[in-house]
């Protein structure tokens, strides 16, 4: 009978996820995969003319820094190749050079260096000798024009972009043309409208030859994890990386003088305006649009059908958990079949486990009442034993069978404090031992046992709040009581003043606890033992111990004797508890 319900139940629920991912893929996939195809196509069109777009514009920026360098290198061929005027006299070499620095305003300086380092002629007119850095001699193992960035003696240690063509006659390498052009000229022809483009020109060895700004930052649009030597080889060409400041952008080589010069622009990715037009907008956020339509359409669907009649059912779970035992009433708003029936199996089961749950707090309640009963017959018991020893120790004439039976006495009464301590608590499982140990130590007060003739011993006690097993009472309490005869028996006046005992229970911690028995000694007397008892009162004491698990530490000092108890309060079993009845 109830298979049926539960196969019923889960192959609706089975249905109605089916329904539910079916309904969700028709309606999301289609607008999915159009939204992906067109974001794609959007993105590459725009990435594609982001990169154009900045190819365009780094070689349009650098069109006059391309016919700088050019013209600077043709003028320098035409020289190196009229070897009657670099061989003529040196004021008619001077004057060729300071003409063409005087035609073109953008030239700094020029002259002719030979293969040994020297300026045999110049624009300025000066002849030298030239230091070694301004010595063109690595023109003899590559004889092609340089472009390069050197600061020179000849120039007052100025920067310069220095462009040089070796002179070759007959094969023979003689020296170079030099042409010098101001570093500023050449940076400042690198400053175009566009100030989202950052250039740089560089030669075919990776060597930067003109920046924008030259500043501490001019390297970090340089591509990161890359060198600009890879750059050189290939035409004009784009592609996009990080700089070396983090920053994804669009990078684009161009040639300027071919394997001589190149330049080097970036930007970040540029979106094409189209993106945000009506059309591309309908592409990309219409889809998202009805994708979030759907999904909020779902959820209130799914809500209103399963969650808040789980969430209900949850109340029903909690409600009972805090002790509401009584669903016979409850009922869920129009809920679908399946759940129906999950409501009424938790109906059932409340019902059942009610039931059981009452059953089994009466039993409880008996079974308590019952140990209840059995401890207070025992307790009547043991009362009745201590009165007839009474009796038999006021009839008794030897004293030392009055001690004896006093004793035994305060044993018994040990033993019936505890059963009554059972009795009238409200737990079995936890008995007070602060309230069993002032029992004990109040009945032997009670009983006289501190009194001998004229001998009276002050009792003090000082006993924390604990909670012990019943299977640790019984041990401790006789070893209380046990402690307790033996600190009257052997108390005596101590530094002048009248006997004394003390009771202690300490928390030390962590569950553990440390009963202590202390009494003052006459320092005339004699000690009670040599550190070996073999009295009946310390074997009773040392057994009980064992029970308890305790650890037994005995200070005899000749003006007071201590007995120091340590023992951990064990676990209680609460199973069997019941408060209240």
């Amino acid at each position: 009978m109830n298979r049926l319900p539960r196969a019923d139940g889960t192959r609706t629920q089975m249905r109605l996820v089916v329904q539910l991912i079916a309904i969700l893929s028709i309606a999301i996939l289609p607008l999915g995969l159009i939204s992906v195809y067109q974001t794609s196509n959007v993105l590459r069109e725009t990435r594609s003319l982001s990169a154009t777009a900045l190819l365009q514009k780094t070689q349009s920026i650098t069109a006059a820094e391309r016919e700088l360098i050019q013209s600077a290198i043709g003028a320098a061929k035409a020289i190196s190749s009229a070897a009657s005027v670099l061989g003529s006299s040196t004021d008619t070499c001077d004057e060729v050079f300071a003409q063409l620095v005087q035609q073109e305003a953008r030239y700094v300086f020029a002259g002719y260096v030979t293969e040994a380092g020297e300026l045999r002629c110049s624009s300025s007119g000066e002849h030298q000798q030239l230091s070694e850095d301004d010595v063109f001699a690595d023109h003899q193992a590559n004889l092609e024009p340089r472009v390069e960035t050197r600061s020179s003696a000849v120039l007052s240690g100025r920067i310069v972009l220095s462009v040089s063509v070796p002179v070759i006659d007959n094969g023979a390498f003689l020296g170079a043309v030099w042409i010098a052009i101001p570093y500023t000229v050449a940076n400042q022809l690198l400053t175009g409208d566009d100030q989202a483009v950052d250039l740089l020109i560089f030669d075919s060895r990776g060597e930067v030859l003109a920046t924008e700004t030259f500043d501490d930052d001019r390297r970090m649009s340089q591509p990161a994890d890359m060198r600009l030597i890879d750059l050189v080889p290939g035409q004009a060409r784009t592609f996009q990386h990080q700089n070396r400041a983090g920053v994804e952008r669009d990078f684009a080589v161009v040639p300027i003088v071919e394997g001589i010069v190149y330049g080097l622009g970036s930007w970040e990715p540029q979106r094409s305006g189209a993106l945000f037009g009506a059309t591309s907008a309908i592409a990309l956020y219409f889809p998202l649009l009805m994708w979030a339509a759907a999904m909020i359409v779902a959820y209130f669907g799914i809500n209103r059908l399963v969650v808040r009649h789980i969430r209900r059912l949850r109340n029903w779970m909690r409600m009972y958990a805090a002790g509401r035992i009584d669903f016979s009433e409850a009922k869920l708003d129009s809920a679908p079949e399946e759940l129906e029936v999950v409501a009424e199996a938790f109906r059932k089961m409340a019902r059942k486990l009610s039931d059981h749950e009452r059953r089994r707090e009466e039993d409880l309640a008996e079974k308590t009442i019952l140990l209840k009963e059995v401890h207070h017959r025992v307790k009547n018991n043991l009362q009745l034993i201590s009165s007839i020893m009474n009796m038999q120790i006021r009839k008794s004439s030897s004293p030392e069978a009055r001690t004896l039976l006093r004793r035994v006495q305060d044993r018994v009464m040990a033993l019936a404090a505890i059963h009554r301590t059972l009795y009238t608590a409200r737990t079995l499982s936890v008995v007070p031992a602060d309230n069993l140990l002032k029992t004990i130590v109040g009945e032997l007060v009670k009983v006289g046992g501190t009194e001998d003739g004229d001998r009276h011993i002050s009792v003090s006690t000082y006993i924390c709040p604990a909670e012990i097993t019943p299977d640790q009472a019984v041990p401790l309490c006789l070893l209380a009581t046990e402690a307790a005869m033996n600190a009257v028996k052997y108390a005596g006046p101590s530094h002048g003043k009248p006997a004394w005992m003390q009771v202690i229970l300490h928390d030390e911690g962590d569950n553990i606890y440390c009963l202590s028995v202390v009494n003052s000694r006459d320092e005339t007397a004699k000690p009670i033992d040599d550190g070996t008892p073999s009295g009946l009162g310390s074997q009773l004491i040392e057994s009980f111990v064992m029970q308890l698990d305790g650890e037994l530490k005995v200070t005899d000092l000749p003006h007071r004797y201590e007995v120091h108890v340590t023992f951990k309060a064990q676990e209680a079993d609460l199973s069997s508890e019941h408060v209240d009845y």
